[in-house]
């Protein structure tokens, strides 16, 4: 299964768990839950956002970009993995676009050879997927958390209600907008592969869709995570182009 493939599976099926919660019928989260999921995901998360809001003057806005950052740096490892695993596919690219042109009337061979290269390299050309397999049951519970947290869902933040979905639409546009972003960013070790230069643009469409129908504080969350991304992607592909200068032309610098 392609990474576009499993991307788009997993966006859809958030789509359909989230829009099926129905924040009236929701039990209240306490200290008490039971069960893997309450007790160990939901529980925490709503446990660390009130916490947070309250050492910072009762700003559940805030409280949400704290919990943000500490998910992030939790889950940081497997990001760092998924960009040295893009930017080893960048360099290559010219590598496997001359197999592909080398093998175009046999499409078996090709992948057989294409396969040998990433064996060869210790790539794995499906770790970019385990980050998002890991963060969409975060962001799942990072929902149950402010829907079924009464201090949470009643809390507003600048223009927003964070229990509610925001009346102009502001938030899921700079979600939508962040997420582009951040997938060209890391599109850089993309480029030749239409599949995932398809994914930059159908990812911020699908989280706009998400935003616009769910809690304000849901697109906070993926907005803070957003940036986080960012920052993150361009000091590591930073530090990429200062370890590996272009070599100087013999005899002499360019003119």
């Amino acid at each position: 299964m392609s990474r576009r493939t499993l991307s788009m599976i997993l966006l859809t099926l958030l789509v359909l768990v989230l829009s099926g919660c129905n924040p009236a019928t929701a039990e209240p989260i306490g200290p008490d839950a039971t069960g893997i999921w309450d007790k160990y995901l939901v529980y925490p998360l709503s446990w660390l956002i009130k916490e947070s809001a309250l050492i910072l003057g009762n700003n559940y806005g805030l409280g949400i970009l704290v919990a943000t950052v500490i998910i992030r740096l939790i889950v940081l490892p497997l990001m760092v993995k998924q960009i040295k695993s893009s930017k080893k596919m960048q360099e290559l690219q010219p590598e496997m676009q001359k197999i592909r042109e080398k093998y175009k009337n046999d499409p078996q061979k090709a992948q057989m050879e294409t396969m040998a290269i990433f064996q060869r390299e210790g790539v794995n050309p499906l770790a970019g997927c385990l980050p998002l397999l890991v963060q969409m049951p975060i962001l799942i519970a990072f929902y149950h958390a402010i829907i079924r947290t009464h201090e949470i869902n009643t809390q507003t933040f600048l223009w927003m209600e964070l229990g509610a979905k925001d009346p102009y639409y502001i938030l899921p546009i700079i979600a939508a907008i962040t997420t582009y972003l951040q997938s060209k960013m890391m599109g850089q070790a993309t480029q030749g592969n239409p599949q995932m230069q398809m994914m930059i643009i159908m990812m911020p469409l699908m989280i706009l869709a998400i935003g616009v129908t769910l809690p304000s504080a849901l697109s906070l969350y993926w907005v803070y995570g957003n940036l986080f991304t960012i920052v993150q992607t361009y000091f590591l592909y930073r530090d990429k182009g200062d370890k590996n200068p272009k070599p100087t032309p013999k005899g002499g610098a360019s003119k």
